[in-house]
C-alpha cells in the first residue's frame, strides 16, 4: 500500500495507461480522482476501482481549459482537502510535416500534450507548496528525445514536456515537491487501434524485447515515481520502451 493516505489526480484516466494507473494507484491505497474528457469512460474506470475495493470519483474535464482544470482541483480539495499526486496523462497525435500540418492540428496537439501539463501544474502546485510535499508525473514519450518522420507537432510537444518537467523540478524542489516524467515507447493502447497488422509488425520489429509494451507496465513505473520509493528522484525522464531508444530504431 505505497500510496496509503494519498490523494491522486490522474487525467486521461478513462482508458489505456491512464486507466491502468488509476486502478493501480487505488490498489496501492490512494484515493483517486479520475479525470477524462468522457464522463462515461471516467465512470467506467471508477466502477472498476470500486469493484476492487478502492476509492475514486470521476470528473469530466477538458484538460486544455484552465477553467475546467481549476474546477477539478477545487472539487478534489472540497472532497479530500489535499492533493499529493498529479499524473498528467493525456495525448493525441496529428501526423504530418511542418509544411503539410494544418495550424489547427498543431494547436490541438500542443494544447493537449503540453499546455495541459502546464495547466495541471499551475493549479495543483500552489496546494502542494502549502503542504510542502507532492509528486507530479507528466507523460512525455520517446519522441521527446529524437525526431520521427511526419510527426512535427507530436515530437515538439513531447520534447516540451521533458524540458518543462526538468524546469519545474528546479523551481519546486525546495518545497519538497518532486516533478518527473514518464516516457513510454510503443504501448498497446487504444491510441494505436487504427494501425494495420503490417504497421504493428513493423513497429514491433524495432523493439529489442520483440513486443509492444502493456499499459500496466507503464503504470507500475508511474506508481514508483509517485511513491516514496522515489523520494530522491526529481527532474528525471524515465523511459519505458522495451529498449527502443538503445538504437533509436523508432524514428
Amino acid at each position: 500500500m505505497r500510496l496509503t493516505g494519498k490523494v491522486a489526480i490522474i487525467t486521461g484516466a478513462g482508458s489505456g495507461i491512464g486507466r491502468a494507473a488509476a486502478r493501480l494507484f487505488a490498489e496501492a491505497g490512494a484515493r483517486v480522482v479520475v479525470g477524462d474528457r468522457s464522463q462515461d469512460d471516467a465512470e467506467a474506470t471508477v466502477q472498476q476501482i470500486k469493484e476492487q475495493g478502492g476509492q475514486a470519483f470521476a470528473v469530466a474535464v477538458d484538460v486544455t481549459s484552465g477553467t475546467e482544470f481549476a474546477a477539478m482541483v477545487d472539487r478534489t480539495l472540497d472532497r479530500h482537502e489535499q492533493i499529493d499526486v498529479l499524473y498528467n496523462h493525456v495525448g493525441i497525435n496529428r501526423q504530418n510535416s511542418v509544411v503539410e500540418l494544418d495550424e489547427s492540428d498543431w494547436n490541438a496537439v500542443l494544447d493537449t500534450n503540453l499546455k495541459s501539463v502546464y495547466l495541471g501544474c499551475k493549479y495543483a502546485l500552489p496546494h502542494m507548496v502549502e503542504q510542502r510535499q507532492g509528486s507530479i508525473i507528466n507523460t512525455a514519450g520517446t519522441f521527446g528525445f529524437y525526431g520521427s518522420y511526419s510527426n512535427a507537432a507530436y515530437c515538439a510537444s513531447k520534447a516540451g514536456v521533458v524540458n518543462l518537467t526538468k524546469q519545474m523540478a528546479l523551481d519546486y524542489g525546495p518545497f519538497g515537491i518532486r516533478v518527473n516524467c514518464i516516457c513510454p515507447g510503443f504501448i498497446d493502447t487504444p491510441m494505436h487501434a487504427a494501425l494495420s497488422p503490417e504497421e504493428l509488425a513493423a513497429i514491433v520489429r524495432t523493439q529489442p524485447l520483440g513486443r509492444a509494451g502493456k499499459a500496466e507496465e507503464v503504470a507500475k513505473a508511474v506508481l514508483f515515481l509517485a511513491s516514496d520509493d522515489a523520494s530522491f528522484i526529481t527532474g528525471t525522464a524515465l523511459v519505458v520502451d522495451g529498449g527502443q531508444l538503445c538504437g533509436r530504431h523508432g524514428a
